[in-house]
């Protein structure tokens, strides 16, 4: 592989090739640069670059390496953050023009992290305003393009990354999720990720002037975007390291006891009041019959009580948002999302006083419920969204563009209000009329059971492929 093209190379093989000597953090972090200048003008999903100083990392990592420092897991791994996190002498602007001076005085966990397994930063990547669409574009950067064409939302908010690392800008991106900020972007890209579950990775942004709303801390994630699903068992070790700062950080290694057998796998296309379409049909097959023949024991289910988690999380949040967040949305927000929060607030009419009271406690009786379920069906599959990945801006189509977008994304949110983990996987690419796509399922697992998603993901990756290598022959066909 010429120097050129180390881009295309996956995390694992970035850091054995540069632990080893084969090629030089330089190398791999001046071709990843290289890519991202090449491919991010047109896309847009990097805002902020970070090139001299990454060069500079990367000899010093060089350096460190020849002098006998050992080098740690992700040695010379070039990685994209988001900006919603806090990255010493950088704004964590989170998409907002008002916050666009806010610089941080000290780096998160996650960037902490990262930098310290040897990974290389080379940019911030974009995010919707406020962090809260399934769309990326706000007045200040402006819209992220999905690399597999307009036709496609680069999805939110963790649009940046996604669009990013499947491009090959970067082979890690990093991003959080509080409704699906690292599913939407995955599906919407073809890109692999695994929402932790709650209090697997610590999160602190030293920016911040008041404590989240407590369904914030109970919903918010933060994690990693790939192509490879196996770069998730490399990379979210690092990602889980505890860090004093979050106090409700649970210090569990990232791999579980072995469970015995072939493990059972629950099977639904249950989408509720929501048209499943074929291509969402055929992914989800695609995804059973590979699990299948990598040995799990698949079986159809039926979820207990996933809509009305579903439903009620989602109102029970958007009550919180509407009493902590509401001001600022109103004071900073521009009028398009202003527009899309009326909906949101219209479609999820939030719960307020008492009855959010109410909800929050009931969210322990959802766990319940699917904690027992999970014990017979120690992983899910299920769909992701019902519908092939909607348009760019369908969110501010009024009533049926929130509905496509969110509101039959009840998979999604379930999760986050139950504290779940839930792997995305792309297994189909769907031949649509606007041009090809993606088109992902998504993988529950038991509570600290992240490597059990991880693992299925990978079964399914080995058989049938990863989604990074059509895209790349569709962009070299156009010339990117």
């Amino acid at each position: 592989m010429s120097d050129t093209s180390l881009w295309r190379l996956s995390a694992a093989e970035t850091a054995a090739r540069t632990t080893s000597g084969d090629i030089t953090a330089e190398a791999a972090i001046g071709a990843s640069i290289d890519r991202m200048e090449a491919v991010n003008p047109r896309l847009n999903a990097v805002v902020e670059s970070l090139a001299d100083e990454a060069r500079a990392r990367a000899r010093a990592l060089d350096k460190a390496r020849a002098s006998g420092a050992p080098c740690g897991p992700l040695h010379g791994v070039p990685v994209t953050i988001k900006i919603n996190v806090d990255q010493t002498g950088h704004a964590t602007s989170n998409g907002v023009t008002a916050f666009k001076d806010l610089i941080a005085p000290g780096d998160a966990p996650i960037v902490d992290n990262l930098h310290a397994a040897g990974a290389v930063v080379i940019g911030r990547t974009n995010t919707p305003e406020f962090s809260f669409r399934a769309d990326t574009d706000n007045p200040l950067f402006g819209r992220t393009h999905n690399p597999w064409g307009d036709h496609i939302s680069s999805g939110g908010s963790t649009g940046g990354g996604g669009a990013a690392v499947m491009a090959g800008i970067g082979a890690l991106a990093h991003g959080n999720d509080i409704g699906g900020s690292l599913r939407f972007p995955s599906a919407a890209n073809g890109a692999v990720t695994v929402k932790p579950g709650l209090g697997r990775v610590p999160a602190y942004n030293p920016s911040q002037t008041g404590e989240r709303g407590i369904l914030a801390q109970a919903m918010s994630v933060q994690g990693l975007i790939t192509r490879s699903a196996r770069d998730l068992h490399l990379s979210m070790p690092t990602a889980i390291t505890p860090d004093p700062r979050d106090p409700f950080h649970i210090p569990l290694p990232w791999r579980g006891a072995p469970l015995e057998g072939p493990i059972t796998v629950g099977f639904t296309k249950e989408t509720y009041e929501f048209d499943l379409h074929p291509e969402v049909s055929l992914a989800l097959d695609a995804a059973r019959d590979a699990l299948n023949d990598a040995g799990y024991n698949v079986v159809e289910i039926d979820p207990p009580l996933l809509r009305d988690a579903g439903m009620e999380g989602y109102r029970a949040l958007m009550g919180e948002v509407l009493a902590l967040m509401g001001p600022d949305i109103r004071a900073h927000g521009s009028d398009t999302v202003q527009a899309i929060f009326d909906e949101y607030f219209r479609q999820f009419a939030p719960y307020e006083g008492l009855e959010l009271m109410q909800m929050m406690a009931k969210r322990t009786h959802y766990a319940r419920v699917w904690s027992l379920f999970l014990e017979e069906y120690p992983l899910v599959i299920a769909p992701f969204l019902p519908q092939p990945f909607f348009a760019p801006d369908r969110d501010t189509e009024g009533a049926e563009g929130v509905r496509e977008v969110l509101g039959s994304a009840l998979w999604s949110y379930a999760m986050n209000f139950m504290g779940l983990p839930a792997a995305c996987v792309p297994t189909r690419l769907a031949d649509l009329p606007n041009g090809p796509q993606p088109i992902n399922v998504q993988i529950i697992a038991r509570r600290w059971r992240e490597d059990l998603a991880v693992d299925a993901c990978i079964a399914i990756e080995d058989r049938l492929g990863q989604m990074c290598d059509p895209l790349w022959a569709q962009m070299e066909k156009h010339g990117a």
